[in-house]
């Protein structure tokens, strides 16, 4: 046992690991579960005892051998590393940077403008019962708006469902709060829609709220016209087209002047140089009512836009699957936004 302990004692000594996993590798090696120096003091039980105690001996000098071995190792990679600044947990070649997605990008500038006159943000859950989704916002089980919007149902009786609109949120936010109200509200609503350039089962909206006293249709108007200056240019013109939805009496849908320069505007406009941008409208007195807010002291209105339509616009995207494919050749056109 002597004459192996010797042999393996010089190969400890002469060892010099050219890399951590070789230091590492090498400690398994000596004093793994499984390793030599166990072997080693498992077969002490085989010496004789007048060499027991030297056999002993010359093991724990191993033993020790070898943990010296690798503490000095150890210590001099641990000050190459610290020296050189080199993270060993990066992957090697990985130096490009990433970028917002187009639709955050998109968001965020819409939540800055709105921000800028004092509106907040709320939000709310994706999964959203019939009241919150339908019924408080005007919408009975009988009432026949309800054909207008496929609805993807989770369960029936309680019915539950992937909100079709933001407008969830804003009940949500009437029924936790008085007025004053003035919020947008960001986030995904889902369709059962045919997925194709122009419609996906997926997208974004934001929707406004303001509710307060003497609130009028010239408030409205105003805050639409600022909206569409800071997000279109100072140049904008904006028309509002008489249009109905159930939670908001009157309503309106208003467009843009995009002009007709070239081919792709008269396509896009149908060659009438407006462009559609959002929807909006008075609060229906029986929303306020349905959310415990005194409808005859308070009025307060309401608009709600995609923002997929938005950026495509902006940014003159054409398909709207390109929003959600994670084409990287698509989103690095964005990374310097």
């Amino acid at each position: 046992m002597l004459t192996q302990i010797d042999e393996l004692l010089k190969d400890v000594n002469d060892f010099s690991p050219g890399s951590k996993e070789e230091l590492e590798a090498f400690r398994l090696k000596y004093l793994g579960k499984k390793g030599v120096l166990g072997g080693l003091f498992s077969g002490l039980k085989e010496v004789t005892p007048q060499e027991k105690k030297s056999a002993g001996l010359a093991i724990n000098n191993l033993k020790n051998a070898v943990r010296d071995k690798i503490n000095s190792h150890k210590n001099a990679f641990d000050k190459v590393i610290k020296k050189s600044n080199i993270d060993t947990s990066k992957p090697v070649g990985l130096n490009s940077f990433g970028s917002r997605h187009p639709i955050s990008l998109i968001k965020n500038q819409i939540v800055d403008i709105f921000k800028k006159i004092g509106f907040g943000i709320s939000e709310g859950p994706e999964i959203e019962d019939d009241w919150h989704n339908f019924s408080a916002l005007n919408l009975p089980k009988e009432h026949p708006a309800r054909d207008m919007q496929d609805t993807f149902f989770i369960q029936t009786n309680p019915d539950l469902l992937l909100r079709t609109h933001t407008s969830s949120v804003q009940v949500r936010h009437m029924e936790s709060i008085q007025p004053p109200i003035r919020t947008v509200s960001p986030g995904r609503v889902y369709r059962n829609e045919a997925v194709s350039a122009r419609a996906h089962c997926l997208f974004h909206q934001i929707e406004g709220l303001y509710i307060d006293e003497h609130v009028s249709f010239a408030d409205l108007k105003q805050t639409i016209m600022y909206f569409a200056k800071e997000m279109f240019g100072e140049e904008t013109k904006i028309r509002l087209r008489p249009s109905f939805f159930p939670f908001t009496e009157p309503s309106a849908e208003v467009d843009i002047y995009w002009g007709l320069k070239n081919e792709s505007d008269y396509r896009i406009t149908k060659g009438t140089g407006w462009l559609e941008i959002l929807g909006c409208g008075m609060v229906d007195p029986n929303v306020l009512e349905n959310c415990n807010i005194d409808s005859k002291k308070h009025s307060g209105f309401a608009f709600g836009m995609g923002i997929e339509r938005i950026a495509m616009l902006k940014y003159g995207v054409t398909d709207l699957r390109l929003f959600f494919e994670n084409d990287v050749r698509f989103l690095k056109q964005f990374s310097s936004l």
